[in-house]
Parts: C-alpha cells; structure tokens; sequence
C-alpha cells in the first residue's frame, strides 16, 4: 500500500465517521423531539417567562421541541449551594432557545455545561501586563460565556430577566449571544455565522456604525436605548444589541432601524410583531 492510498483509506473513514454521526444525532434528537412536552415545563413557562406569553403559538411548538433537545443534550451544575431544579433548567433553556427560533438549530455545539450559582457571584480577572507579567483582581458577575464549552449564570439575574422583558437586560440571551459569536471557531468578535457570504459586508458597515455612536452617545450622557456596557467592545456590543432587540424591539426599531433590520435578518424573527399582536 502506497502513501496515497493510505491517505485515501483514512480521508474515507473520516467522512464515513462524520456522517454517520452526523446520522445518529439527527435520529435521536427526532426521537427527542417526538416526546411530549412535560405539562409541568408549560407551567413553569406561563410563570416565569414573560416573553413566552407574547409568542405566536407556532413558536410556541418550536420552543418546546428546542428546549427537549436543548435540556437532554447539555449538563446543568448548580454552584455555591444551589440544588440544580427542573424550574432553573426550563427557565434557562427557554431563553437560549428563543436565540435559535426559526432557524436551523446548532444547538450551540461548542457549549457543554451550564453552571448556576444563586447570585451574583466573585470571579478572578486577569490583566496581562507587559513583560510577562499581570495582576489577578476579584468583580462580582451576573453572567459569563467561556469558549471552552460552559455559560456561568446568577439563577437571580436569570429570573429578573426572565419576567422583565421590557428593560433590556437578560443574562442569558445576552451570555448566549457570545456563544453564537464564537461558533465561527474565533474569538468572540461581535461577527456570528451568516447565512450568506455577502451579508458579512453590510453587517460590519452597520455593525460598526451603530458601535461608534453609542460610544458618542455616552460620551456626550445622551440616552440611548443599547446598554452602555455595550461599547466596551464589539462582542460585547453584539450581546447587549441582542438584549435590546428582543426587549425593546419597538425603540431599537424606531431609533436603530438598520441595526433592527441586521438583527432581524440573523435572528429571522420580528420581536416587533410578538408587542402587537399580544
């Protein structure tokens, strides 16, 4: 056997472990899907989720069959005490599903546990210095997303944002609004998978537009409807216009329509219509 034909054995079983795979993950997730939604997920969601209510009853389905994917498929570990419930793993998944609504669904491949502690918790932050050296500090945190496969959550912060859906802050849409940037294998970039190469251009331009006027926004302590935590970078300006877009999606529109528009088109969903129709 040649060099070649080695390499050509090895190329085939490759792809032939890909698609099976592929195969098998596809048929147990139908086999997920195909179960009933648990009457006590739907109670919990009436409850808790405030959005849920605004939902057009064909979401509604789409919501329910991501979540039993959703939930089957990622480990939830409660930190600091915190007994890990069905009501935290529906509340939190309900969420991070929305972000996947009408789209075909990745599932956040990269993501393999969620940690819930019951507050806001202390986490180290590490400065890099030159020369080598760095200086390691403590902050309190409500949320995080690590691109080694983990979103870290304030089970609280997760609540409030749950039932308040009209102050434009919610630390799951906005933690998992990082995993959905870093799905490209970069760093988080403020530059998630597009459906089409060409739309990359008009995204940046608008992205990077709507970047700098926040930042002369606040600059000049004018109001705005994004969260001023979103001009610390573009990533973070991505997460925060996310949280914006689906809780008030009337401002966004009204002051940001273009920015309104890019999400509408990643998200292919119009948060607009679910305010007036309800």
């Amino acid at each position: 056997m040649n060099g070649f034909d080695f390499f050509l054995i090895v190329l085939i079983s490759v792809i032939v472990f890909i698609v099976t795979r592929h195969t098998y993950i596809n048929y147990r997730r139908k086999r997920i899907i195909a179960t009933p939604t648990d009457k006590t997920w739907l109670q919990i969601l009436e409850q808790n989720l405030t959005v849920y209510k605004y939902l057009p009853h064909e979401l509604k389905i789409q919501l329910h069959d991501l979540m039993k994917v959703f939930i089957a498929e990622k480990n939830f570990e409660g930190c600091g005490g915190l007994e890990m419930t069905e009501e935290i793993k529906v509340t939190v998944s309900a969420q991070a599903c929305v972000l996947m609504l009408n789209r075909k669904p990745n599932f956040y491949p990269n993501l393999y546990s969620i940690l819930v502690y019951p507050s806001s918790y202390f986490a180290k932050d590490i400065h890099h210095l030159s020369f080598g050296t760095y200086v390691i500090s403590q902050s309190f945190r409500m949320g995080e997303s690590w691109k080694a496969g983990i979103v870290v959550l304030a089970w609280d912060h997760v609540q409030r944002g749950a039932l308040d859906m009209d102050d434009g802050h919610n630390v799951v849409y906005h933690e998992f609004a990082h995993q959905l940037d870093e799905e490209d294998e970069r760093h988080a970039d403020g530059v998630p998978v597009l459906r089409r190469p060409s739309s990359y251009v008009t995204w940046a331009r608008v992205f990077s537009r709507e970047f700098k006027k926040l930042r002369k926004d606040i600059n000049k302590n004018n109001l705005t409807v994004i969260d001023e935590y979103g001009a610390t970078n573009p990533a973070e300006f991505f997460a925060v216009a996310t949280e914006s877009f689906f809780e008030k999606p009337m401002q966004m529109k009204e002051k940001h329509p273009a920015l309104y528009d890019a999400l509408n088109g990643y998200y292919e969903l119009d948060p607009v219509t679910w305010v007036i129709n309800a």
